[in-house]
């Protein structure tokens, strides 16, 4: 799906010794300033990208975001070379580029993240286009039901039914605490579903296809729910984020 990224691009494994300091300092983030989180959370990015064996994942991070892929390596796309495909059972299928998706009509969404590991993040604005939006303008068939995501790490795919897709708190972001997306965040886009766990809102968003029927995404495939409503699947009661 995806050509190989260049030697020096790809994910190599962090060493031992990296991996110890990082432990020590993801600790001493819990409980020191907020200047000292946001340094450990670039610090953290960086690693994850070169970590195909996503142990930077489970740091402690002082409340912030913690970083995950499940491909050992991702390719990074710009504003040049970023594309966003909608297809499937569509009138008018097209392929979007990121300026495009930047001068339509922006959303901007504030609500807490919560992921179905456990860790929330509090009042997290996210800024895109309204995924309603993007299905009205490719006019979708009548025996459509469901949305598949794919991603241009090549390994993940997320799906919601059709009626979820065109929730108003549904977004292809762009942007995530008033910057635009990096690609430790799933940038230049990748999805955004306010109301569900963190897993639905599929990083590094690359194709939007109409289907007729449901299929489970990566993470369903290995037991999570496919209905990932925050509080309400998963066996879990945190409280709702939207």
């Amino acid at each position: 799906m995806n050509s190989e990224p260049p030697e020096e691009q790809r994910g190599k494994p962090i060493g031992r010794r990296v991996f110890l300091g990082t432990l020590g300092l993801g600790a001493l983030g819990v409980v020191t300033a907020p200047t000292l989180q946001g340094g450990l959370e670039s610090f953290l990015a960086s690693a994850s990208d070169k970590d195909p064996t996503g142990l930077t994942g489970l740091l402690p991070n002082g409340g912030g975001f913690r970083y995950y892929s499940v491909a050992s390596s991702v390719p990074r796309k710009n504003a040049t070379t970023y594309r966003l495909a909608v297809d499937g059972l569509v009138d008018r299928p097209r392929t979007y580029t990121l300026a495009e998706l930047r001068a339509l009509p922006q959303t901007r969404l504030v609500r807490d993240v919560q992921c179905v590991t456990g860790w929330r993040v509090p009042d997290t604005p996210f800024e895109g286009v309204r995924l309603s939006r993007l299905l009205d303008a490719a006019g979708v068939r009548q025996g459509a039901g469901a949305v598949r995501f794919t991603c241009f790490d090549g390994t993940y795919t997320e799906s919601l039914t059709l009626d979820q897709a065109r929730r108003a708190d549904v977004l292809v972001a762009l942007r995530m605490q008033d910057k635009d997306l990096s690609h430790a965040h799933g940038g230049p886009a990748r999805l955004y579903v306010a109301p569900m766990y963190f897993y639905k809102s599929a990083k590094w968003l690359s194709g939007i296809t109409v289907t007729a029927d449901v299929k489970p995404g990566y993470w369903e495939e290995r037991g999570y729910d496919v209905d990932a409503w925050v509080g309400r699947s998963n066996g879990r009661d945190d409280e709702p984020t939207s």
